[in-house]
């Protein structure tokens, strides 16, 4: 059994909800990411997504795509982004881990490659945004065989026929975009979400985590009382963005980012 599976089964039977945060891997510096996975664990979150850089970050807002700036002015790459799990690893072998980013460095590695690499390491579920559900197919079986789930995101826009499409595919939990928009949008509409996961709840059994949107306690505890986890990315990174010349508070500034997020979460009346 997957490290996502199980961690979402066991909150379910503890009546808890996941929190997902993300970070940009290699911001402010590669050396620093580790460490920082780690704090978040210890600010309490269940799984991390990491996020691999890449030049054209089409569905994320100004403050990833910064970050994808600052991680690759230090040439963080896809492969080194694998060491930094394999590295975290070595002190945490339960949190899943989580690789959050686009289609082109996986195609120039090689998907196999990529695969076998990224399982040895202690990855356990993939999300590549600009993966259609099209073309999953052909790419999805390569993941699942290597011991990898494939994680696919849902819109607002989504129709039924391709929520039903993803969910067939997908496995570990499905990301439901919160918002029209790119990453760091505001205007979070609990109301809506709530409709729209009941009708992806119609169609799949898989849990679903809710990002896009979420930015302190308030948002966090609301989007926890519907979804099976909160994704929390431009909150975290903002952080990272204007504390990044004193990188050793980063890791206690997360932390105090994070924990009323997970402490209100936990105070939520959960569905």
């Amino acid at each position: 059994m997957s490290r996502l599976k199980t961690t979402f089964e066991t909150l379910a039977v503890a009546k808890r909800k996941a929190l997902i945060p993300y970070i940009t891997a290699g911001d402010p510096h590669p050396h620093h990411t580790v460490g920082l996975m780690h704090a978040l664990v210890e600010a309490g979150a269940d799984v991390l997504e990491l996020g691999v850089p890449f030049s054209d970050p089409m569905a994320d807002g100004p403050t990833i795509q910064l970050a994808c700036e600052r991680a690759l002015v230090h040439h963080t790459s896809l492969r080194q982004v694998i060491r930094m799990v394999a590295e975290f690893r070595e002190r945490d072998g339960k949190t899943p881990v989580v690789l959050m980013g686009y289609l082109n460095p996986i195609e120039a590695m090689g998907l196999q490659a990529f695969a076998d690499a990224a399982t040895t390491a202690g990855v356990d579920g993939v999300l590549v945004v600009d993966l259609a559900v099209e073309e999953a197919p052909e790419f999805a079986p390569v993941l699942r065989a290597a011991g990898l789930d494939c994680i696919f995101l849902l819109a607002p826009t989504s129709p039924a026929t391709r929520i039903r499409a993803a969910a067939e595919l997908a496995s570990g939990y499905l990301y439901y975009v919160s918002l029209k928009g790119v990453t760091g949008a505001a205007n979070l509409d609990v109301a809506s979400v709530t409709a729209k996961l009941a009708e992806i709840r119609s169609i799949t059994q898989l849990p679903l985590a809710v990002g896009f949107g979420i930015r302190d306690a308030a948002t966090a505890a609301a989007v926890a009382a519907v979804a099976d986890g909160v994704v929390v990315g431009s909150a975290l990174v903002s952080e990272i963005e204007r504390h990044g010349d004193d990188p050793a508070s980063l890791p206690q500034r997360l932390k105090d980012k994070l924990g009323p997020m997970r402490a209100a979460m936990d105070g939520a009346t959960v569905g």
